[in-house]
């Protein structure tokens, strides 16, 4: 799992293709099975890892409580179930890989099983440590633990699922000078999360290096609707060392790249709500 971080967080996302061909060592693994949901390879005694697929039939479910509902494979109670049970009493870590396009995922890792409804047929799925000590708690779950466990969904699920499907549309380069290092590179928002519209879409996101995250975060720079790079004019005026002036000032009136796909555009509407937040501070 550490190994498999460095992977996603270089593209925010990993393929079929890569899970599948996994190399560690110098040794292959498969890290997704072929066609099921559930991947319980024959060299652990339980599951490996888990698909959640928002289109799928089978809809899992975030509670209030932080948790998932896991729906069981269709047709029986073993099966493949029976190796996600054992993982649930061993207390197994597993990995939980969130489809975010065709063959494309973003996986959450550790996770851990920490119930069995046979009665609904699904599993509950804490998505951190900290939450199994609350799935315990289950059913006196204090407004302090609730807020608890929808901040650590947020930063280990939605984000995380935010950033990859950002770096995906932008195929992980920087909007504004292009650069292609997914470890550089940020998944920003346009309107603020906090904001009642800043919905965790691709159309309000844009890949951003990390200065110029920075740089837009504080109305050093700002977008217009029509996709121009705008630099406050005292720091257009100011005289500093190459990173200001290659990295920021050259950036002045550049078009930003935007995802080729219509409804991935960063939207004009949240651009210009952001952008009037900018003139304020010296367009």
């Amino acid at each position: 799992m550490q190994d498999l971080t460095h992977l996603y967080e270089k593209d925010g996302c990993v393929s079929r293709e890569e899970l599948s061909n996994y190399t560690i060592n110098g040794k292959q693994y498969r890290l997704i099975d072929q066609g099921r949901g559930i991947w319980n390879p024959k060299f652990l005694d339980s599951t490996l890892s888990i698909i959640s697929d928002p289109k799928s039939h089978y809809r899992d479910h975030h509670r209030d409580d932080g948790l998932i509902e896991y729906a069981y494979q269709q047709g029986t109670e073993n099966g493949v179930n029976t190796k996600l049970r054992v993982a649930m009493l061993n207390k197994d870590p597993i990995i939980l890989l969130t489809k975010i396009a065709a063959n494309t995922y973003v996986p959450t890792m550790p996770v851990y099983v920490v119930g069995d409804d046979s009665i609904n047929r699904k599993f509950l799925i804490a998505v951190d440590e900290a939450m199994v000590v609350l799935a315990n708690n289950a059913g006196s779950i204090s407004p302090i633990q609730k807020k608890y466990a929808e901040a650590i969904v947020k930063r280990r699920l939605h984000q995380p699922e935010f950033r990859g499907r950002v770096m995906r549309a932008y195929n992980t380069q920087c909007a504004i000078c292009l650069i292609k290092h997914g470890e550089l590179l940020d998944a920003a928002h346009i309107m603020p999360d906090s904001h009642e519209n800043g919905v965790p879409d691709v159309s309000n996101g844009l890949a951003l290096c990390k200065i110029h995250h920075a740089a837009y975060d504080k109305n050093f720079v700002g977008i217009s609707a029509d996709y121009v790079v705008h630099v406050n004019r005292d720091l257009l005026a100011e005289v500093d060392g190459p990173m200001l002036k290659h990295g920021i000032q050259e950036m002045h009136g550049r078009k930003i790249f935007v995802p080729a796909n219509h409804k991935e555009k960063p939207s004009p509407e949240a651009l210009n709500f952001r952008f009037e937040s900018f003139a304020v501070y010296g367009s």
